[in-house]
């Protein structure tokens, strides 16, 4: 190369320049203001005029020399290079993008000039160090109508995942939708969410598919490859829906297994079970079915457990006079009167159980039936299964004498209570939760003396660092260098004995239980109350107000009596 000078306004612009959308304010001043501070440090690259000319092209180094004549600068410096086709073109990349990076677009036509003159994907992206899944998804913009192109050289990109539906549509569906979603002189930013929502087609992953490449194959499935997914995921997918839902049909005929049936699907994708079947919530038994369907969203192979009851023994029939077959009677009331003796005793049972005189054992009894009642479902917190119901059918059963009155003792009412109590009540952090009236109930019975020793490492495990030694205090323990041996010194320490944190207690802070009584208390029956977070039992304030009654060193104070073990295990 040559170096001379040059007045800067005699270089020409290079009509095939990488760098095509414009630079931003900000760049240009500081390049500006450098050249007027220390000069241009590295001279731009320019070529002989083509054709036979005298003058010079300039091959890169367009906003330096913009600059320089910004800075009204007489001569500069330039390298009088070679002209070498395939060598330039990426120089001049590599150039632009070392200096400030490219513009998508800008990046994404250098590499297919580089493409065009024998370059591969791989070599570009060995010399621009960059992953070979990144250039192809550059490569990707050759799909984008030019319109569109145009309008993300200005700077205006959508997001990978908008561009990668916008992409992935045909030249004719993008022309459609930009004559709509084109921007506007009152607002020249395009909404390419808009515009890729417009686009959007259903895919089906073959991560998804239960089906082989045999019947992929016989049902003409060709997989696309998403080129914006993560690189560790199969990303495969097809937009042709029946295709992969029919090789999913096919597969799940197939192999369905024993007691599985194939179920239809409702108007909205829910699965629609047969004729008196029960849905079966957890683990199903071994007499239960399992209903098999294909997700219309997803394309994914659903199941679904329910369990269908014993038909009834067949009703007695009444033989007709002429002996030839059954006649059914009609029944003495009708439905709709049915329906009306339900009102009339509702209504009655509701002003007796206002204004009759009830005893208490009686009241106890009542409120056991009730929960025992058809409309009441529980999630239960008895059990670790997330999703057990509580049937308190078994425990009115006890209540109930062979006369089919309610007649019990006292002994039997007061356990059937309790254990309509326990498995209502639950603190557990799932949707059993019983919320704030759990721990209501907990503290007006003690039951923070039966809270078990939480000096375990797999509880100490769950606090940090300075929870950890503030539970210290009150032990003849010492903080260690590491979290660890603090842990495990804590956890020797109360291997003996019972140690209880603070968040623990039962007591709400007074704020909640307050806010709670406020709210629910001026409610009238029926009315609709939303959800507060102040109802849960995880409130905010509610472990602070916890620790400045019970320090977290300190045993809770009042181990069970004999009475009140008895009474917890009833």
């Amino acid at each position: 190369m040559e170096l001379m000078l040059i007045d800067p306004r005699a270089l020409k612009e290079n009509p095939d320049k990488t760098r095509r959308a414009k630079s931003t304010p900000q760049s240009d001043a500081l390049l500006l203001a450098t050249i007027k501070a220390v000069g241009i440090i590295q001279p731009p690259v320019v070529l002989p005029e083509r054709g036979g000319g005298n003058g010079f092209t300039i091959h890169f180094g367009h906003r330096r020399v913009a600059q320089a004549i910004a800075a009204d600068l007489a001569e500069i410096q330039v390298l009088v290079a070679e002209p070498d086709e395939d060598q330039d073109a990426m120089r001049a990349l590599i150039e632009n993008v070392a200096r400030d990076p490219l513009n998508p677009v800008d990046l994404w036509r250098s590499i297919e000039r580089l493409v065009a003159l024998g370059w591969t994907e791989e070599s570009v992206a060995l010399a621009l160090a960059l992953p070979v899944r990144q250039i192809r998804k550059l490569r990707l913009l050759a799909n984008v109508m030019p319109a569109m192109l145009d309008q993300m050289a200005k700077g205006d990109m959508p997001t990978e995942q908008n561009l990668r539906i916008i992409a992935s549509a045909a030249r004719e569906e993008q022309s459609e939708v930009w004559k709509k979603h084109k921007p506007k002189k009152a607002d020249p930013q395009v909404a390419w969410f808009d515009i890729a929502r417009a686009l959007t087609k259903t895919r089906m992953f073959a991560r998804h598919a239960k089906f082989g490449e045999d019947l992929a194959r016989a049902y003409g499935i060709v997989w696309q490859e998403d080129l914006f997914a993560p690189a560790d995921e199969d990303s495969r997918y097809t937009t042709d829906l029946e295709a992969f839902q029919g090789a999913q049909q096919q597969w799940l005929a197939d192999n369905l297994p024993r007691r599985g049936s194939i179920v239809e699907l409702g108007d909205y994708g829910q699965p629609k079970l047969p004729a008196k079947a029960e849905r079966v919530y957890g683990k199903p038994g071994k007499g239960d079915h399992s209903g098999w369907y294909i997700d219309r969203r997803t394309g994914e192979v659903q199941s679904i457990a329910y369990r269908v009851p014993e038909t009834n023994k067949a009703k007695d029939k009444t033989v007709s006079a002429s002996g030839t077959g059954a006649a059914m009677q009609r029944p003495q009331v009708s439905r709709k009167g049915m329906q009306i003796i339900g009102d009339i005793r509702t209504d009655a049972l509701h002003a007796a159980l206002a204004q009759a005189q009830i005893e208490d054992d009686t009241l106890m009894a009542l409120l056991v039936l009730a929960f025992a009642g058809a409309n009441v479902s529980i999630a239960s917190g008895s059990s670790d299964n997330p999703y057990a119901y509580a049937d308190c059918n078994a425990y009115a059963a006890r209540l109930v004498g062979k006369d089919g009155k309610l007649n019990s003792d006292r002994a039997t009412l007061r356990q059937a209570v309790r254990s309509v109590l326990i498995d209502v009540l639950s603190c557990r952090e799932n949707r059993s939760a019983s919320g704030i009236v759990a721990r209501i109930a907990g503290d007006a019975i003690g039951a923070d003396a039966f809270l078990q020793n939480m000096g375990t490492d797999d509880f100490l495990s769950c606090l940090s660092r300075a929870a950890l030694e503030d539970s210290l205090k009150g032990t003849p323990v010492v903080p260690r260098n590491r979290v660890k041996e603090t842990r495990a010194a804590l956890v020797e320490h109360f291997a003996e004995g019972r140690f209880v944190h603070s968040a623990a207690v039962f007591a709400p802070t007074l704020d909640a239980t307050t806010h709670w009584v406020a709210k629910h208390s001026g409610a009238a029956p029926g009315d609709t109350i939303e959800d507060d977070p102040h109802d849960r039992d995880e409130v905010d304030g509610a472990q602070s107000d916890a620790m400045a009654r019970h320090h977290p060193g300190q045993e809770l104070a009042g181990e069970p009596t004999e009475g009140e073990c008895a009474i917890a295990a009833e």
